[in-house]
């Protein structure tokens, strides 16, 4: 399920930027600092701590490694922290490391990161890099997944709501199953065109949300390519065995699935100016028609070393 990617040897990292939410996931963060800034003195590392505050992160991040640019530079958060940091170094020679600490972590799952906090910082003294791809969805960076229709909703509702964790989650996609309608998409590729009815589009660069439904089974990220995996309306019926393909990578033995393969899509939903689409955990209503690129090789990661 974690996608292949090139590797390269580990990276003698001395001063380490660590990116931290102090609110995503459900995570006490109060003795977070000092636990990164123990380990790394243990190993020989500086640890120095950027914070995130809602307001201009991207540009407030930019200029902190601008100005001193670390070694690496590790998000310590959850998805959203993850595509802040990801973005701030696409194209850069600074690999991201990613602590784990959201409600889905659907990215580093993806990646083999271990999602226990000390067994993550291990990546500080201990791991390879890998470069993987990155895409673009209505102007949006992701480094993972976004998505339209039915998970788009329940990200937005999720969003808006004060309690975290994945029960939360649970509950709201609950609700939102019993009212949801599916709309009708137009979606034209590099490769195809194909309009129908979908209960959810999800525009996948790697395999598994951080619910643990594996939507994109044999995903590669580093491949040049994005596929677009399709939910078609189902029966209430069909709901079980929906779902447990989808937590056994088989997404595509389903009379109600479908995938496209591609290295640029345009997707609308006629009669609608605007569209609401999830990006890496963040949603957004996006103005039609929300056009998708992909940047191959734009990215190094801290992963863990492959088993000898």
């Amino acid at each position: 399920m974690t996608a292949a990617a090139t590797s390269s040897p580990e990276l003698l990292l001395r001063d380490i930027l660590f990116v931290l939410n102090p609110v995503s996931g459900d995570i006490d963060k109060t003795k977070l600092e000092e636990t990164i800034s123990r380990y790394c003195t243990e190993h020989g590392r500086t640890a120095r701590f950027h914070h995130t505050c809602g307001h201009d992160d991207l540009g407030e991040l930019r200029a902190a490694l601008q100005q001193r640019p670390p070694d690496a530079a590790f998000a310590a958060g959850g998805d959203g922290t993850a595509s802040l940091v990801a973005e701030a170094l696409v194209g850069s020679p600074i690999p991201l490391g990613i602590l784990p600490l959201g409600s889905g972590n659907g990215l580093s799952k993806d990646l083999g990161i271990p999602q226990e906090v000390e067994e993550a910082l291990r990546l500080v003294w201990e791991h390879e890099v890998r470069v993987i791809d990155t895409l673009r969805v209505g102007g949006k960076f992701s480094a993972h997944l976004a998505d339209l229709g039915f998970n788009a909703v329940v990200v937005e509702e999720f969003d808006q709501g004060k309690v975290r964790g994945p029960a939360a989650y649970v509950r709201i996609a609950t609700q939102t199953y019993l009212s949801y309608s599916p709309a009708t998409y137009h979606v034209e590729t590099d490769a195809e065109t194909w309009e129908g009815a979908a209960f959810m589009l999800t525009i996948a660069n790697a395999a598994t949300f951080g619910s643990n439904v594996i939507i994109n089974p044999d995903s590669q990220l580093d491949d040049g390519q994005f596929e677009i995996c399709v939910i078609e309306p189902f029966p209430g019926t069909a709901a079980p065995g929906i779902l447990y393909r989808l937590y056994t990578s088989g997404f595509d033995r389903s009379d109600y699935t479908r995938r496209l393969r591609c290295r640029w899509a345009r997707i609308t939903v006629p009669g609608q100016p605007e569209v609401l689409v999830q990006v890496d955990g963040e949603p957004y209503h996006l103005p039609a028609p929300v056009e998708v690129s992909i940047a191959p090789r734009s990215l190094r990661v801290l992963v863990p070393p492959a088993a000898r």
